[in-house]
């Protein structure tokens, strides 16, 4: 327990000695800077790549705070959303490319819910546009590392409620991102409370249809 707490520290103190480097954006060319754009989502997205770059091997970005994408006042508050985030993700994909990372990472663009197809009434007199949150239809998208590009995959009802062709449960998501990994979710456990869990807990499946 002691020497796995050294080792943490040490590695805190490594990537702090690393850090001031890593997100100095300035040493990055012009023309990338204005490839990602000079808003924080642009930075922070440049940022993510000079990390993986140097061998982060998990970055996670965060997009919404101030305005949130979970909004139930006003769907179109999304719009502004979308676009502060399209530029950027573009870029990280091209830049990816000609870096020659593409293939060997998997990037996954994900919320943590869909949105109703429906208004979602607020109080009694109040005019409202926004969505409720909706588990049982929602999109997720998945590029580089083994993935087969341009593929989709299920489908809504005409309603865009719910899930009706090839529905994915979230371990199956996992179950197919720990594969492209390189991991068997079924094997891949860890010890926890005297038993080993999986990521999946006891289902999940292989995507296999959007495997390169």
């Amino acid at each position: 327990m002691l020497e796995a707490r050294i080792q943490s520290f040490e590695l805190a103190y490594r990537m702090q000695m690393e850090a001031a480097e890593a997100f100095d954006l300035q040493r990055e060319p012009q023309y990338i800077r204005e490839l990602y754009g000079d808003t924080v989502h642009g930075r922070q997205t440049l940022i993510a790549r000079r990390l993986l770059e140097r061998g982060v091997r998990f970055v996670q970005l965060w997009h919404g705070a101030g305005q949130p994408w979970d909004n139930h006042d006003n769907i179109f508050q999304h719009q502004k959303l979308a676009r502060d985030i399209d530029q950027p993700i573009a870029a990280l994909i091209r830049d990816l490319k000609e870096r020659g990372m593409f293939d060997e990472t998997l990037i996954l663009f994900a919320g943590e819910f869909g949105r109703t197809p429906t208004v979602e009434l607020g109080e009694a007199g109040k005019e409202t546009k926004g969505r409720d949150h909706n588990p049982y239809g929602f999109s997720v998208w998945l590029a580089g590392g083994g993935v087969k590009g341009g593929t989709i995959y299920g489908a809504t009802d005409e309603f865009g409620f719910k899930a009706v062709e090839n529905p994915v449960h979230v371990h199956d998501l996992h179950a197919t991102m720990l594969h492209l990994l390189g991991f068997n979710h079924e094997t891949f456990t860890y010890r926890y409370a005297g038993r080993d869990f999986r990521l999946t807990d006891v289902r999940g499946k292989l995507i296999k249809e959007i495997v390169a």
